[in-house]
């Protein structure tokens, strides 16, 4: 069974820090563009996910959407079949459900990090800012 199993979300404060980690099962994770997606509450009913983070599946590239490049850095352990998402100096703008997926590439149009293909997605992890 094809799973992605997304860990690690939480309450924090403004300028603390947070892990994400999304680990694969069923499936060669990095044989995929990998990236993290996050879904903020105003536009839950949209169903419209943001692209924060994502690697190519060589692992040439790695993009950021530019409201978080500098403060998270996304990584993956191939032998683990897991993505990481090192989120810091978090503020109350990043308070989202935040979603790993796997997709056939991934890439920047204009300021939009998108997931081309997606192939599959994890359950969301709820992180949560405090001011």
């Amino acid at each position: 069974e094809v799973q992605l199993q997304a860990s690690g979300g939480g309450l924090v404060h403004a300028g603390g820090s947070v892990r994400l980690s999304c680990e694969a099962s069923g499936f060669t994770f990095d044989d995929y563009a990998r990236g993290w997606f996050r879904q903020v509450p105003e536009k839950e009913r949209e169903g419209v996910r943001e692209g924060v983070a994502c690697i190519t599946n060589s692992a040439d590239s790695a993009y950021y959407v530019d409201s978080v490049k500098g403060r998270f850095t996304i990584s993956s352990d191939n032998v683990k079949n897991t993505l990481y998402l090192e989120m810091n100096d978090l503020k109350p703008e990043d308070t989202a459900v935040y979603y790993c997926g796997a997709s056939t590439d991934c890439a920047m149009r204009g300021s939009d990090l998108m997931g081309y293909g997606m192939y599959h997605w994890g359950k969301g992890t709820q992180v949560t800012v405090s001011s």
